[in-house]
């Protein structure tokens, strides 16, 4: 049985090892497009492909592909993000999602967004980073990460504690305009607590 959607998009993947250390065999994955062509390094079968094909040759497997029109509202990524909770999936991963053309990226980023409003766990994974949507749930972040970062990237956020952290926070506010929860680090030996009283914040966690 399926337990998690990993959506597959087209942006450059660096560590193929890595992100193959992060799926699993009860994955469903959705190909998006040109993210066809992490298929092989990979090492994985896409359940379903999607797309309007303007940058990947559509393929002739016999798998279950939903081809789009390429004058639309929804970009492959977030049509696969659409399909995947109409598909009635609670828990998501998307690869190869930033990176290269920066429209695509920030429109990716808030792909988060919408899968949260959705109360969807989500997660992106990228060279560098892995990134999710903070709320009130207490969030951890162990000392393997270098560093990590609180962003707001959709309203205001108040109510912000950090503990454990070289820079802690009390009962603060960050908004879209003042970015200043950048490139925190977590006490060596300790796990950093982080609490969002109101509002949503990307955590961005980064593993080099």
């Amino acid at each position: 049985m399926y337990k998690r959607c990993v959506i597959v998009g087209g942006a450059e993947i660096e560590n193929y090892d890595f992100i193959k250390n992060e799926l699993c065999e009860q994955d469903y994955f959705i190909f998006c497009d040109s993210g066809l062509r992490h298929r092989a390094k990979l090492g994985v079968e896409p359940n379903l492909i999607v797309g309007d094909f303007d940058s990947y040759e559509k393929p002739s497997d016999d798998i279950e592909t939903i081809v789009l029109p390429i004058a639309k509202d929804d970009t492959d990524t977030v049509f696969a993000a659409k399909e995947g909770i109409r598909r009635g999936f609670e828990v998501f991963l998307l690869i190869g999602v930033i990176g290269g053309r920066i429209d695509h990226t920030i429109s990716n980023i808030s792909i988060l967004l919408m899968l949260d409003a959705a109360n969807k766990k989500a997660k992106i994974i990228d060279n560098y980073s892995e990134l999710e949507i903070i709320a009130k749930d207490k969030t951890y972040v162990d000392d393997s990460y270098p560093f990590f970062s609180l962003l707001n990237i959709s309203g205001h956020a108040k109510g912000i504690n950090i503990r454990n952290a070289k820079f802690e926070l009390y009962d603060a506010e960050i908004n879209c305009d003042y970015q200043y929860g950048v490139s925190n680090e977590v006490i060596p030996g300790k796990t950093a607590e982080i609490e969002v009283g109101e509002g949503r914040l990307l955590l961005v966690k980064d593993r080099v």
